[in-house]
């Protein structure tokens, strides 16, 4: 017994003398949670972006993956998860800004955020410029095969039947939503009801025609021809052409959303030193593009940094085409919530 509390005794005294043994016994931890299909991972021979990050800092990163802008704010709405890092879309970060889910940034501990293009700053979203720093943009349009589907100038495609159960169509609400409103020339920001009552009987009449409500499933349908046309993001199709060939894409003649998708910290993190080092971290020029060499999306940086090779069509279409943009406002509570029982009913008929 005296043998034990001697030995007892001795490691408390080499505890007491080398404090750190303790502190290194647990890494630093840095919980993301991001889109799918959204961060370069070492695939085909790209930088693993998370690995270079934990390598560079010590920082343990727990990554999590979700579907749609929706799916993550009612994750953490519920308080069911704990994130330091999220990935939202601009709409959908003004409505976070709003019901105080997100806390505000240092930016003195951002030493590459001068290279982000003053146009991404103070935008409306964010007007103040204190929650966010913009991760990439991008455009939605329409992905289709040669092979089976030609002449696709307009989201009417996504109605033709000659493409019946080889259609696919965004899952979520708000995306889809715009697409109906798009083609019947109903503001995609209306507060209106009578408005989206007309968009839910046009996306009725296409429910027949669809295969499947999906989102990040139209990787795989997609390249593998299980499905021939469906709306996607201009990003992802860069990626997806490499792997097909016969894919293509088109902005609408209607319209499209333009969007920005933002790095923030969430309300509460516990790790918001971890989330800054990565924010900073993914605006480091190198980081950057290397990142993007795998998910294919648009730079938010200053135009003299971003390299020639990356100047495509689809990543940066023309002033022109961008012309036909909109972007996606914050709604009233009311409002989303009228059009996620439209369309609710719309899938379920």
């Amino acid at each position: 017994m005296k043998r034990w509390l001697s030995l007892v005794l001795c490691f408390v005294l080499i505890l007491a003398l080398f404090p750190n043994l303790t502190a290194c016994e647990k890494k630093p931890v840095l919980n993301i949670f991001n889109w799918g299909q959204y961060i370069s991972d070492g695939e085909d021979g790209c930088l693993d972006v998370i690995a270079e990050f934990e390598k560079k800092t010590g920082i343990q990163v727990n990554y999590s993956t979700y579907e749609s802008n929706e799916a993550m704010y009612a994750k953490l709405k519920s308080g069911g998860a704990s994130y330091d890092l999220v990935i939202p879309s601009d709409y959908m970060v003004a409505r976070m800004i709003e019901e105080d889910m997100l806390e505000k940034l240092d930016y003195s501990k951002l030493s590459n955020y001068s290279n982000v293009d003053d146009s991404f700053k103070n935008m409306y979203y964010d007007p103040t410029n204190e929650y966010t720093v913009p991760y990439t943009w991008g455009t939605v349009g329409i992905l289709y095969n040669t092979k089976y589907v030609s002449d696709v100038t307009g989201w009417d495609s996504l109605w033709d039947p000659a493409y019946a159960d080889k259609i696919l169509m965004f899952s979520n609400s708000r995306d889809a939503m715009a697409i109906g409103a798009s083609l019947i020339h109903v503001d995609p920001n209306s507060q209106n009801q009578a408005d989206w009552d007309a968009v839910a009987q046009k996306l009725q009449e296409q429910r027949p025609l669809v295969q499947e409500y999906v989102m990040d499933q139209i990787f795989d349908k997609m390249i593998n021809e299980v499905a021939w046309i469906a709306p996607y993001y201009a990003g992802d199709y860069i990626y997806m052409h490499e792997e097909n060939e016969n894919l293509a894409f088109c902005f609408p003649e209607e319209g499209y959303n333009r969007f920005v998708d933002c790095m923030c910290i969430p309300k509460g993190s516990t790790h918001q030193d971890a989330a800054l080092q990565f924010m900073d971290f993914i605006l480091d020029p190198d980081i950057q593009f290397e990142n993007l060499d795998y998910i294919q999306y648009s730079s938010p940086f200053r135009s003299d940094l971003i390299p020639e090779e990356y100047d495509s069509e689809a990543a940066y279409p023309d002033e022109k085409t961008l012309e036909r943009s909109f972007i996606f406002e914050h709604l009233p509570t009311e409002t989303l919530q009228y059009m996620d029982s439209l369309w609710a009913s719309v899938r379920i008929s």
